[in-house]
C-alpha cells in the first residue's frame, strides 16, 4: 500500500483540499460499498431527522437516495482524482437547498440531515477501514475529509436555499407593488381581483385602509422608508413615496407606524372602505401638496403650520382642504361677500375681519372673542356694532355662518394687515 503523505508535526496544518492527503487507491475499497453505503445513509438521515421521515412518500426517498449517491459517489471519486470537478455535485445539492426554501421547510432541518448523512458515511468507513487494518493515519485523514466536504454539500445548499428565498420574496414584492396599484387604480379594481390578487400577496385585505403619501427626501432616489412593518403596502404614486395602512381606525391607528416614519414629512388620508382608497390617496396628496406649498392647514379652528418630520391627517383639516379644491372660486366669493370690509381700508377692515371670524367661531359670546383677540370686550361689542352697519345682511343668520367662517380666512389670507388684528 502507497504510504500516506508525511506531515512534520510542527508544520501540520488544516488543509483546505484534504482528499489530497489520501493515496488515490483507497478509493477502490470504497466503490464496491457504495449502494449500502447511500442505503444506510439514507435510513439514518429517516430515523433521526423527522421532517424527512416520509415512509408513504417513496418519491421523496428516492431524492435522497439520488442525493447521497452522486454525494458520496463524489466524495469516492476525488479520493481517486483529487482534480475531479465539482460542478455536477454542486449543482446537485443547490438544487435541493433550492427545493426545501420553494417548499417552506427551513434551512435547519437540511443542514441537520447533511450533518447525520456524513456522521453516518464516516462510521460506515471507519468500520471497514479497521477491519481491513488501514493504518490509524488514514482514519485521521478520511474525518478530515469527511468534515471538508461535508462543508462544500452545505454550502452549495445553503446558497440555492438563499436563491429561492431571494426569488420569492422578490415575487412577493412585486406581488404587493400589483395588488397596491389594484387598490388605488381608478375605477377600483372588482372586489374578487384584489381578493386574488391578495391572497398571491400574502396580505390580508381590511374592511378600511388609509393612504399615507410621504414627500420625498432629497437623494433618495424617490424610495420611500427602508424596514416597513409587513403589515404596510408600499410603492411610488406620482413620485412620492405611497403607503397603504390597514384597521387605521382600531387603537393605536398610525402611531404603529411612529418609529417606522419617524423623520419623514407626509399626509395621511382619510379611513375609508376598501373600495374607496383612491379617495383616501386623493386627500393625502392634496393635504401634501398644501403643506410642501409652506401654507397652514387648519385644525379645530386655529393654524397648523406644516413642518418637517410631521405627519398631518386630512380628515382634520376639512375647511382648508375643501377651501383649497374651490380656491378660485372661493377667493371670488370672498371678494364679492366681504367688499364691505375692504373699502374701510386695510387694517381696519382686518381688525373688523378677525373680530368677526372670532365672534362665528364663538357664538357671538363677546368675550370668548375678546379673549382670544386679546382685547377687551367692550371693544368686540363695538366693532360688533361696525360690523353690523357695513354688512347689507345678517351674518348671524345661521345659513350665513358656514358660508363666512369659510370665506373669512381665505380674505384674511389675501389681506397680511389681518395679522395685525
Amino acid at each position: 500500500m502507497t504510504e500516506l503523505c508525511e506531515r512534520s508535526p510542527s508544520t501540520d496544518d488544516l488543509s483546505r483540499e484534504p482528499w489530497r492527503d489520501v493515496p488515490r487507491e483507497e478509493a477502490q475499497w470504497m466503490r464496491p460499498h457504495l449502494p449500502a453505503l447511500v442505503e444506510s445513509m439514507v435510513e439514518g438521515v429517516r430515523r433521526h431527522v423527522p421532517e424527512y421521515a416520509r415512509p408513504d412518500d417513496p418519491v421523496y426517498t428516492e431524492v435522497m437516495r439520488v442525493a447521497a449517491t452522486r454525494g458520496m459517489g463524489h466524495f469516492i471519486q476525488l479520493i481517486a482524482d483529487p482534480d475531479a470537478s465539482f460542478k455536477e455535485v454542486h449543482q446537485v445539492f443547490f438544487d435541493i437547498g433550492y427545493g426545501e426554501a420553494m417548499e417552506g421547510r427551513s434551512l435547519e432541518h437540511l443542514q441537520n440531515a447533511l450533518r447525520i448523512a456524513s456522521r453516518t458515511a464516516w462510521r460506515y468507513l471507519s468500520r471497514e477501514a479497521d477491519r481491513l487494518q488501514k493504518p490509524r493515519e488514514l482514519a485521521i485523514s478520511l474525518t478530515e475529509v469527511n468534515f471538508a466536504y461535508l462543508d462544500l454539500l452545505a454550502s452549495a445548499a445553503a446558497q440555492g436555499y438563499a436563491r429561492a428565498r431571494e426569488r420569492t420574496a422578490g415575487e412577493r414584492e412585486q406581488r404587493r407593488a400589483r395588488l397596491l396599484g389594484l387598490l388605488l387604480s381608478d375605477p377600483p379594481a372588482p372586489a374578487d381581483v384584489l381578493a386574488e390578487q391578495a391572497n398571491l400577496a400574502g396580505w390580508a385585505l381590511p374592511e378600511r385602509l388609509a393612504v399615507i403619501v410621504l414627500l420625498p427626501r432629497p437623494g433618495s432616489g424617490g424610495e420611500g422608508p427602508a424596514g416597513l412593518p409587513p403589515f404596510l403596502l408600499s410603492g411610488l404614486d406620482r413620485g412620492r413615496p405611497c403607503l397603504v395602512m390597514p384597521d387605521p381606525d382600531r387603537p393605536g391607528g398610525t402611531g404603529r407606524l411612529t418609529a417606522s416614519l419617524g423623520g419623514w414629512t407626509g399626509a395621511v388620508g382619510p379611513p375609508v372602505p376598501t373600495a374607496q382608497a383612491g379617495v383616501s390617496l386623493h386627500w393625502a396628496h392634496r393635504t401634501l401638496d398644501l403643506m410642501a406649498d409652506g401654507r397652514d392647514l387648519v385644525a379645530d379652528g386655529k393654524p397648523s403650520p406644516p413642518g418637517p418630520g410631521k405627519l398631518v391627517h386630512a380628515d382634520r383639516h376639512v375647511p382648508g382642504l375643501l377651501l383649497q379644491e374651490g380656491r378660485t372660486l372661493a377667493e371670488a366669493a370672498a371678494r364679492r361677500r366681504l367688499a364691505p370690509l375692504a373699502a374701510v381700508g386695510p387694517h381696519r377692515g382686518a381688525r373688523l375681519a378677525a373680530t368677526l371670524l372670532e365672534c362665528l367661531k364663538h357664538g357671538f359670546n363677546a368675550t370668548d372673542a375678546a379673549e382670544a383677540l386679546c382685547v377687551h370686550p367692550q371693544t368686540v361689542r363695538y366693532r360688533l356694532a361696525q360690523l353690523h352697519e357695513l354688512f347689507d345682511y345678517d351674518f348671524e343668520d345661521p345659513a350665513v355662518r358656514l358660508e363666512l367662517m369659510l370665506l373669512l380666512p381665505v380674505w384674511l389670507r389675501d389681506h397680511p394687515d389681518g395679522e395685525q388684528a
